[in-house]
């Protein structure tokens, strides 16, 4: 069994693109944070452009200080012989991949892991990747609910890199969800419903 780590976001979804696998599973977490996460708000809509993107997924809800464990326990159940994710360049999230697919005995694939994030972002948005801004710090808040695209992404890019952010939101800077790609049947259909205040972050809700 061929198995994804996702969040709608685009850098799990390019991963599975990217990998040129066909993903048998495609597992969404949801963690308990103290700010509230932008796909944990918009569950619905992420379940809904990942079956769009032809990935059929579960959602396993994880308890707080119980993560690796939890997660440890879903992968034995479902057996998998391959384990894809995300990863670009935070070694503490490749560690915890890495020590969760040798445990279950999966071949783990890190498709961007290694890769520039600014050469990354552009690569994703050539693709034909589309992501829309659903969460992000207030610094940067005139971006939420925008899609980056060709047209403004050398904008994006130099906003980020002037307020030493990283471009990609490695760091949680801001969250996407994908509304159409190259794994897309169609585009997601969604409307902004309201932006949540949340600390110095700001969340979009879509319906």
């Amino acid at each position: 069994m061929y198995i994804a780590f996702l969040s709608g976001g685009k850098d799990s979804y390019y991963a599975v693109y990217k990998s040129g696998l066909t993903i048998d599973l495609g597992l969404v977490f949801v963690y308990e944070f103290p700010r509230p996460n932008p796909h944990t708000l918009n569950l619905g809509k992420t379940i809904e452009t990942l079956l769009l993107a032809k990935i059929p997924i579960i959602v396993v809800k994880l308890s707080k200080g119980k993560e690796f464990a939890e997660t440890l326990n879903i992968l034995r159940k479902l057996n998998p012989s391959v384990i894809i994710a995300g990863d670009v360049y935070i070694e503490e999230h490749l560690k915890y991949m890495e020590k969760l697919s040798t445990e279950v005995g999966a071949k783990l694939i890190e498709p961007l892991w290694g890769y520039d994030p600014v050469n990354l972002l552009y690569e994703e948005i050539e693709k034909g990747i589309k992501p829309l801004i659903i969460g992000c710090r207030k610094d940067i808040s005139e971006w939420l609910g925008q899609q980056i695209d060709q047209d403004n992404i050398e904008d994006f890019i130099e906003k980020l890199c002037r307020i030493n952010a990283d471009p990609l939101g490695e760091h949680g800077e801001y969250h996407t969800i994908v509304i159409n790609g190259p794994l897309h049947i169609k585009p997601l259909e969604f409307k902004p419903l309201s932006v949540e205040d949340c600390d110095e972050y700001r969340i979009l809700r879509l319906i």
